[in-house]
């Protein structure tokens, strides 16, 4: 088994745990046939490992903060977030909310499907943009270990100033 192959198979476990703590039903996994025309309306393909997740483990409502969207509502937030006044980058899908406006998205034109972190408050498009993590895997073993910013038994944030990287590729791709 390859690591993306035990990556997938750890989410899986996680997310078959969590939703029995829950008692609830998370939504079925998706074909490949939604995953084009997902791809299709966005205009760029989805890092494998993003529709591995929706085809292999559900269509969202498990992971990081308030979870993965659906696809639908990805699309449809991308599209929004485009057309809207903060100028947001070509091919950066959000995939989690964090609240108060902080949105964790995965690069689309990164090779190692980077994850960006988007945060309005500082007020200026240029200052919103920040990494959150190298690729999506290292990101999501962050969740699934407890040791990114957002998980509540990680120490990181309470204990030390955390000072993201700027993410330099943002004016290039408005």
């Amino acid at each position: 088994m390859n690591e993306t192959e035990q990556l997938l198979e750890q989410v899986a476990d996680r997310v078959r745990n969590s939703a029995r703590g829950h008692g609830r039903a998370l939504p079925g996994p998706l074909g490949g046939g939604e995953i084009a025309r997902a791809e299709g309306i966005l205009g760029f393909a989805l890092p494998p490992l993003l529709a591995a997740l929706y085809t292999r483990i559900g269509d969202g409502g498990f992971g990081p903060g308030g979870g993965l969207p659906t696809l639908r509502q990805a699309v449809r937030e991308y599209g929004e977030r485009r057309s809207s006044g903060w100028r947001w980058p070509e091919g950066v899908l959000p995939i989690a909310d964090f609240g108060c406006g902080v949105v964790a998205c995965v690069d689309g034109r990164s090779d190692t499907a980077q994850v960006l972190l988007f945060d309005p408050n500082p007020g200026e498009p240029d200052l919103a943009w920040s990494i959150d993590g190298p690729s999506l895997a290292d990101w999501l073993h962050g969740w699934l270990d407890g040791t990114a910013w957002f998980c509540e038994e990680s120490v990181l944030g309470e204990e030390c100033d955390l000072e993201p990287a700027p993410w330099a590729d943002f004016s290039s791709r408005i």
